[in-house]
């Protein structure tokens, strides 16, 4: 039975070491959320929340950036609301990746940049099920709710109709810095001539159409212990 892709992509990106800071220079907040996002596998929103609300009162603006495969909605929906209530500017800069869970971040904030060669993916929410036929309709029922928010949080942004965010949502789509400016997601596109180095940053087989960009470097099996991360999963299923 093939592994489900939600904890595929959760096992093939815990391995990695936390990156994640804050920072305040000058009545200027810095957070640099370079990781998934959920407690088990990446950032959690108690650590981010506790962070962004440390600095109230010591600045002027935050400014949030952000390379993030994406990971659990409703942390990041704490995330976002948190970054919602602070009384000062708030500025997004998307520095390579922000997909999933990850773009609901910038949809709160006054301003978001995005550097020229990043992705801005969205997609319908994902989980992970087991039981009988009610708790799977019980699944079924949260997920609609969960892709309701979703849209409207999109919606309410880029001013899109509900029809077409639903197709996008449904064809996971990776817009380009252009693509994601002229849709609404972003306001403004940073130049630059350096490279981007998201290649194998993350693994991102558990997506569907995933850009070649993101995909060329490194396998899976050298990021991380493949083997016993398999040995984890049959222990979980067998119980």
């Amino acid at each position: 039975m093939p592994m489900p892709k939600l904890l595929q992509l959760f096992l093939d990106n815990q391995a990695r070491p936390k990156d994640f800071r804050a920072e305040t220079n000058d009545r200027r907040g810095e957070v640099y959320l370079y990781d998934a996002i959920g407690d088990w596998f990446g950032i959690s929103a108690e650590a981010f929340n506790r962070e962004v609300r440390a600095m109230e009162g010591e600045i002027d603006e935050i400014h949030l950036y952000i390379n993030s495969p994406g990971g659990d909605v409703f942390e990041a929906r704490a995330m976002a609301t948190a970054l919602s209530q602070l009384k000062v500017k708030t500025v997004s800069h998307i520095e390579g990746l922000a997909a999933s869970a990850a773009t609901f971040l910038p949809m709160v904030t006054d301003e978001v940049e995005m550097t020229d060669g990043g992705f801005f993916m969205i997609h319908e929410a994902w989980t992970l099920t087991m039981g009988n036929k009610r708790d799977h309709q019980q699944q079924v029922d949260l997920l609609t709710k969960v892709d309701d928010s979703i849209l409207e949080a999109y919606a309410k942004r880029t001013g899109a109709e509900r029809d077409q965010l639903v197709a996008w949502m449904e064809a996971e789509t990776w817009f380009t810095a252009e693509e994601a400016k002229e849709h609404g997601f972003i306001t403004s596109i940073l130049e630059t001539q350096r490279k981007q180095s998201n290649a194998a940053r993350w693994n991102l087989g558990a997506y569907h159409n995933t850009p070649r960009a993101l995909t060329e470097g490194p396998s899976p099996e050298q990021l991380y212990d493949r083997a016993q991360a398999e040995r984890r999963l049959a222990l979980i299923e067998r119980q």
